[in-house]
């Protein structure tokens, strides 16, 4: 499951969804969801961030991220979930999923898939800080 969406996501149904029919071939589900922080490298006052995207180009850099990670690890399944809008401290960003057979291959496409994430993906963050200042998130 692949989706770039405005709306929170439901952690609970994205694990159902990667592992239903898979019952009894997954032996590990590896999971990390990304959060909004109140402070950033730049600023101990982050008031809020704006998330922007490319439509369409991103979605197509999450597939050929995942099947990147499919080819290197024996993956049964994923999920990569981002976010884009305006979000607040505490609000979640990001959700990785994967599910194999052994856990070693679920966790390290987990951090794979999240590394690339923070550094490659068609993704723009704006930070606000509580004075009206703006700057934009260089990725690590």
């Amino acid at each position: 499951m692949i989706r770039v969406q405005r709306e929170p996501f439901d952690v609970g149904e994205a694990y159902g969804r990667l592992i239903s029919g898979l019952e009894g071939k997954v032996g590990g589900v590896a999971m990390f969801v990304g959060l909004v922080r109140d402070f950033s490298q730049s600023s101990e006052d982050v008031r809020r961030m704006t998330l922007e995207h490319y439509p369409g180009m991103a979605e197509k850099e999450l597939e050929r991220l995942a099947e990147e990670a499919s080819q290197r690890w024996e993956l049964l399944g994923h999920v990569l979930i981002h976010r884009y809008g305006v979000l607040e401290p505490g609000d979640p960003i990001v959700l990785v999923m994967t599910a194999a057979a052994r856990r070693k291959a679920a966790l390290s496409a987990c951090s794979f898939l999240i590394e690339w994430l923070k550094t490659k993906a068609p993704f723009w963050k704006l930070e606000e800080d509580s004075q009206g200042g703006e700057r934009w998130v260089e990725g690590e």
